[in-house]
């Protein structure tokens, strides 16, 4: 495990860059440790978050407590332009995995507008144990910056650093493994389950979006409606599932935590990764 106060001048390296240097929050565990560990090596950091306008109530506490913690404004992109008015904009048709206007919408066009023309160094908590890159832009403007593959940084370092500081993990890590919409397409099953319990209203709008707007053939989980989900035998057989997997996970690696094994069971249920933008 490294001690992240190490290599002092690899944080003077980055702070010395002409130019400005965001990190983007996504309200998840990652880029949230990421913001702390840079915030006493780069002074002039900026915190930007693109709100889609339909996080959990979770995720907006969180990066309360977080900018109390850093005592620097975090900046909310989409003031006035949440999901809503993008949906309204595409004629009511919700977005999927094959149509991911929401991440071109609410989360890269604002960043990008936002920057604007200028040179920008953007910290990205992909961390070392991870096999993907997250979005790069296009821009010429925009460099990728990734300290903590740069410092050899895994989970159990994300984990210290949060917990070091007082926020530990984002509490809807007890049943979701990602930040972003309440109705993201992404979800696994067990978390859409997950949606159900903790937050039924909100599982009732996702479920008014699917049926009102979706028409006859969309389903946010591609193959099945959330009405036949939250039936009460549905949701004791995802249930059932679910712990089935997380012993599997168990016994394969000992040692990892709760949170890590929740995360690997719900991974287990479909190959899809999700969004690399939305659930730092």
């Amino acid at each position: 495990m490294t001690n992240h106060s190490e290599q002092p001048e690899a944080h003077t390296a980055w702070r010395d860059r002409p130019g400005r240097h965001i990190v983007n929050l996504s309200g998840g565990k990652d880029s949230t440790a990421l913001a702390i560990f840079l915030r006493e090596h780069i002074p002039q950091l900026e915190y930007v978050f693109c709100d889609t306008h339909k996080e959990l109530p979770e995720t907006y506490e969180y990066l309360d407590r977080l900018e109390a913690y850093l005592q620097r404004p975090i900046i909310r992109l989409n003031a006035e332009r949440g999901f809503d008015h993008w949906l309204a904009m595409y004629r009511g048709m919700l977005p999927s995995s094959q149509v991911r206007w929401c991440t071109r919408k609410l989360k890269i066009e604002p960043f990008e507008a936002y920057v604007g023309d200028d040179l920008v160094w953007s910290y990205i908590g992909i961390r070392a144990d991870e096999g993907r890159s997250g979005y790069i832009s296009t821009k010429p403007n925009i460099h990728p910056v990734y300290p903590f593959k740069e410092h050899g940084l895994a989970f159990a370092d994300v984990q210290r650093i949060l917990d070091a500081s007082g926020l530990g993990l984002p509490s809807y890590y007890e049943w979701r493994q990602r930040s972003g919409c309440y109705f993201c397409f992404y979800q696994r099953t067990g978390e859409w389950a997950g949606l159900k319990e903790r937050h039924p209203d909100l599982f009732e709008a996702a479920k008014a979006y699917e049926q009102e707007q979706g028409g006859e053939h969309f389903y946010w989980r591609q193959n099945e409606s959330l009405s036949e989900l939250e039936q009460p035998q549905r949701l004791a057989q995802i249930q059932r599932e679910h712990q089935l997997r997380l012993a599997a996970e168990r016994k394969q690696q000992a040692g990892r935590t709760l949170i890590e094994l929740h995360a690997a069971a719900l991974d287990a249920e479909d190959d899809d990764v999700g969004c690399n933008i939305c659930h730092l």
